[in-house]
């Protein structure tokens, strides 16, 4: 059985005191003993409904606009489509590839894109032994210019190329 509409309102004020009391900084368990919580892990749970709650929420919102938007995209989509396949109107077909990849990026059609992390010049990350002195090195010669196994030598790059 659910729970009454008043019972459901002092639910809501108590959660919107506790989120305020969490964002002002409050440990669960000061949390639990003013908002009256049988322990601070049961306000920590009631902390996760919540967030879980507002998320399932914003989830159902996104999807609702996504629909939305795919509606409008569809029918711009109608609307060129024609003079976009005769051939007859060039601007037509370019709006129509931008409009159906538009609606690909907001359907989530489109591949993932992948991305490597690589060292100078496109070439491998250069690592050794992964010492904690050897990362600290590599972590201060970032974005520096120069060839990677001087630098990792001891030598620092000045960044002056008159050499």
């Amino acid at each position: 059985m659910s729970a009454s509409k008043a019972q459901q309102a002092v639910t809501a004020e108590r959660r919107a005191k506790l989120i305020r009391m969490r964002l002002a900084g409050h440990e669960f368990d000061e949390i639990a003993r003013v908002l009256e919580y049988s322990s601070a892990s049961a306000a920590s749970k009631d902390m996760i409904r919540v967030l879980e709650k507002r998320r399932d929420e914003q989830d159902a919102e996104v999807s609702v606009y996504r629909q939305q938007e795919g509606d409008r995209l569809d029918a711009l989509l109608r609307a060129h489509w024609d003079a976009a396949t005769s051939g007859e109107d060039p601007k037509a077909a370019d709006l129509v590839l931008k409009i159906m990849d538009r609606r690909a990026k907001l359907m989530g059609l489109d591949m993932p894109v992948r991305a490597e992390v690589s060292g100078p010049d496109g070439g491998a990350v250069p690592l050794g032994t992964g010492a904690l002195a050897e990362l600290q090195q590599l972590i201060s010669i970032a974005g520096q210019t120069g060839d990677p196994d001087t630098l990792l030598d001891g030598e620092q790059d000045t960044g002056d190329d008159a050499d």
